[in-house]
C-alpha cells in the first residue's frame, strides 16, 4: 500500500501537498495514537491495581519467560504477542503523551511517504526488535517492558533516512513539466555524509546509550528502556529500505 503523490511519479513526501495543514495527521498515526491513548484511559479509569498487574504479565514483555516459564501465568504463549503488544501499555500519561507526541512527529512522514500497511510493519518490526534487544540486555533479571518508544524509535530511524535529503524533481518527457517526486531515501554513507541526519542519529544515540550512566550521577534508578530505543532504532534505519520502489529519472532541486 502507497501513498503516491498526484502524478503517480513517487510515494507522497512531506510538503507534497501544500492544501493540507502540516498539523493534519494521516489517519493511521491517528489510529494508533487513539488506541494507545484509550488503552491507557481504560486501564486507568476502570482496572484497580491488580487487574493492571494482570493485564501487564499478560501483554507486557517480561523477558524472564524465556529462561523460567513457569514462573508466569501463560508460560511461553504470551512470547507469541507480548514482543508486540507492550506498545500499547504505558506506565503513566506523562510517559502516554511522550511517546504520542513522538509519534505524531516521525510516524507521520513515514505514513506519507509509503502509506498506512507498510508504517504498521514497521512500527511492529522495530517494536519487536526493541524487546528483543531489552531481553539481550536484562536477562536472567526480572524486567517488564512496556511503552511505544521502541516502535517509535524505530519510525525515528527510517524518517532520517530521508527526511533530512534533497527535494527531489523529474521532467515530465512530453510537456518538460517538472514533477514534484519528494525525498530520495539515502544510503547508509549518504546519512553518513550529510551533517544533518549524521548530527541528529549522533546525539540520538548517544543519549540513549547514556541513560544506563545516569545513576552513578543521580544516584538512582533510571525506568527508561533505553536498549529498546536503540533496538528499535537500528531496526528502524535498516529495514526502511524494503518499501522503496524504483523511482524515474531524478534531479535536485
Amino acid at each position: 500500500m502507497s501513498d503516491r503523490n498526484p502524478k503517480g511519479q513517487g510515494p507522497r513526501q512531506p510538503g507534497d501537498n501544500q492544501s493540507q495543514p502540516i498539523f493534519l495527521l494521516p489517519g493511521i498515526v491517528t489510529v494508533l495514537a487513539g488506541v494507545m491513548i484509550a488503552i491507557h484511559l481504560a486501564e486507568t479509569i476502570v482496572l484497580n491495581e491488580m487487574s493492571r498487574l494482570d493485564l501487564s504479565v499478560w501483554f507486557g514483555f517480561l523477558p524472564l519467560r524465556l529462561l523460567s516459564p513457569g514462573a508466569f501465568p501463560g508460560g511461553y504463549w504470551p512470547l507469541l504477542w507480548t514482543p508486540f503488544t507492550h506498545a500499547f501499555l504505558h506506565a503513566s500519561f506523562e510517559h502516554l503523551a511522550l511517546n504520542v507526541l513522538w509519534l505524531a512527529i516521525f510516524a507521520t512522514p513515514v505514513a506519507r511517504r509509503y502509506g498506512a500497511m507498510p508504517l504498521l510493519i514497521l512500527f511492529f518490526a522495530t517494536s519487536a526488535a526493541g524487546a528483543l534487544a531489552f531481553a539481550a540486555t536484562t536477562l536472567p533479571e526480572v524486567s517488564l517492558l512496556i511503552g511505544a518508544s521502541g516502535g517509535v524509535a524505530g519510525l525515528t530511524g527510517a524518517a532520517i533516512r530521508f527526511m533530512f535529503q534533497p527535494v527531489l524533481y523529474t521532467v515530465h518527457p512530453e510537456t518538460g513539466e517538472r514533477i514534484l517526486l519528494g525525498r530520495r531515501l539515502a544510503s547508509i554513507r549518504e546519512v553518513l555524509l550529510s551533517p544533518p541526519a549524521r548530527n541528529f542519529a549522533f546525539f540520538w544515540i548517544v543519549i540513549n546509550a547514556a541513560v544506563p550512566l545516569l545513576p552513578l550521577f543521580t544516584g538512582a534508578d533510571v525506568s527508561v528502556a533505553w536498549q529498546a530505543h536503540l533496538g528499535g532504532f537500528f531496526a528502524g534505519f535498516f529495514l526502511v529500505h524494503l518499501f522503496e520502489r524504483r523511482q524515474p529519472a531524478q534531479e535536485h532541486a
